[in-house]
C-alpha cells in the first residue's frame, strides 16, 4: 500500500524508513517563470502506529524549533519510530532563507493564512497543503514557536483553551509531557487562520510553543527543549524508549500555567525608546510601572511611564529598544500557578 500527495512529490507516506523531499509550491514572478519553492520535509516511518505532524519555521526568525526538528531529523532513526514523524524544520522556507518572520516575496503571516488556497502566494499554497493534507493525516501536531526578533517569552508552551473537553485534556497531558516551565493559555481560536485553530477545527490534539526569543537560540532552553520533545513523543507513542509517568515529571519539575486575556497587552501611546522596568517570569500588581518610554529628540520631555493593567505574570517582553504609537511593550499573563486554567474556561 502506498499514499502519495501529489504537492509533495516523491514521498510514499506509508513507507517504513526515512525519506527526504519537500512541499512543492509554485512561484513565478520577473524573475522566474513557473519555478518552484521547495519547503524541506522528511518522514521517518517505522510500521503500524501514530502519526505525528512537527512543523518550525512557521515565522522565519524564530530558530529554537528549526534546531529542534534539524536534529531529530538526524538522529532518530525509523527503527525508532512506532508509526509515523512527519517533519517540516522550515516551513516558510522563504521567510527562513532571510531571517524575517513574513517573507518578502507575499508577506504573509503563515501562522494567519489557514486554510490558505491551492491557487494562491507561496505562504497561502503552504498553508492549504498543512490544513487540507498534512493536520487531516495526523493523530497529534505541534507547532514550535518562539518570540522571534521583536520579543522574548517565557520558555512555554503555547495552548489554545478547548474547544472540547476531550481535546483539551489531551492538551494539558500533552503540555505535561513536555514539561517545559511555564504553559500559555490563550482563548479559543484566538488567531483566525492558525494553525492552532486548524487543528481545533479538525479534532486533532496539538500544543505549540514559545521558547524565549529576541533572533537568537539560548543555550538552557534548548536543552530542556530537546528533553520535552523527546518525552512528548513518547507520551503520543510515536518515538520507542522515551515514555515516562506524567505525575512523576510534573512532580520534579512543575509547570506554572498563566494565561494571556484581551487585558494582556501594554501598549506604547508615543514614539521612542523603550525602557523595560520589569523581568520575564515577575509577578506585578494592577497598577505597577513596568516600563517607560524615552523621546528621542525631545529632551525636555519627561519619559512616559506605562502601568500594568491587572495582577499577574510577565509573559512577553519587546526587544527592540526603538517603539512607535501602538508597539506592545509588555504582555501581562493571569497566574494560575501549578493549576491548567478549568474546565468552565472551555466552551460547550
Amino acid at each position: 500500500m502506498t499514499l502519495h500527495i501529489p504537492r509533495i512529490p516523491g514521498i510514499d507516506f506509508a513507507a517504513v524508513g526515512k525519506q527526504f523531499g519537500h512541499l512543492e509550491i509554485e512561484h513565478s514572478d520577473n524573475e522566474n517563470d513557473a519555478a518552484v519553492i521547495p519547503s524541506p520535509l522528511a518522514v521517518i516511518g517505522g510500521g503500524d502506529g501514530p502519526t505525528v505532524l512537527l512543523i518550525a519555521g512557521t515565522h522565519g526568525d524564530e530558530y529554537e524549533g528549526q534546531v529542534l526538528l534539524q536534529e531529530l531529523i538526524r538522529t532518530v532513526q525509523a527503527e525508532d519510530v512506532t508509526g509515523r514523524l512527519i517533519v517540516l524544520p522550515a516551513l516558510n522556507i522563504c521567510a527562513v532563507r532571510e531571517g524575517r518572520r513574513v517573507a518578502s516575496v507575499d508577506g504573509v503571516n503563515l501562522n494567519r493564512a489557514m486554510p490558505g488556497s491551492a491557487a494562491g502566494g507561496p505562504a497561502q499554497q503552504i498553508a492549504s497543503i498543512v490544513a487540507e493534507e498534512l493536520i487531516p493525516m495526523a493523530d497529534y501536531v505541534m507547532d514550535i514557536h518562539s518570540g522571534g526578533n521583536a520579543s522574548e517569552y517565557v520558555p512555554s508552551a503555547f495552548v489554545y483553551l478547548g474547544p472540547t473537553p476531550e481535546l483539551w485534556a489531551a492538551k494539558v497531558a500533552a503540555v505535561t509531557a513536555f514539561n517545559a516551565p511555564y504553559c500559555v493559555a490563550v482563548k479559543p481560536m484566538l488567531k483566525a487562520g492558525s494553525i492552532s485553530g486548524a487543528a481545533d477545527l479538525a479534532g486533532v490534539p496539538m500544543i505549540s510553543t514559545e521558547l524565549g526569543g529576541r533572533g537568537t537560540v539560548s543555550v538552557p532552553i534548548l536543552q530542556r527543549a530537546k528533553e520535552g520533545l523527546r518525552s512528548l513523543l513518547g507520551h503520543w507513542g510515536v518515538l520507542k524508549d522515551e515514555s515516562k509517568p506524567l505525575a512523576s515529571q510534573s512532580a520534579e519539575r512543575p509547570i506554572h500555567w498563566v494565561q494571556l486575556t484581551a487585558e494582556a497587552a501594554v501598549h506604547s501611546t508615543m514614539a521612542g525608546l523603550f525602557e523595560p522596568l520589569v523581568v520575564l517570569g515577575q509577578k506585578v500588581s494592577a497598577g505597577d510601572v513596568v516600563a517607560r518610554v524615552h523621546a528621542v529628540e525631545e529632551l525636555d520631555r519627561p519619559a512616559k511611564e506605562f502601568h500594568s493593567p491587572i495582577d499577574g505574570v510577565v509573559a512577553i517582553v519587546r526587544h527592540p529598544a526603538i517603539v512607535n504609537v501602538g508597539t506592545t511593550l509588555v504582555n501581562i499573563a493571569v497566574d494560575h500557578g501549578t493549576t491548567p486554567p478549568e474546565g468552565n474556561h472551555v466552551p460547550s
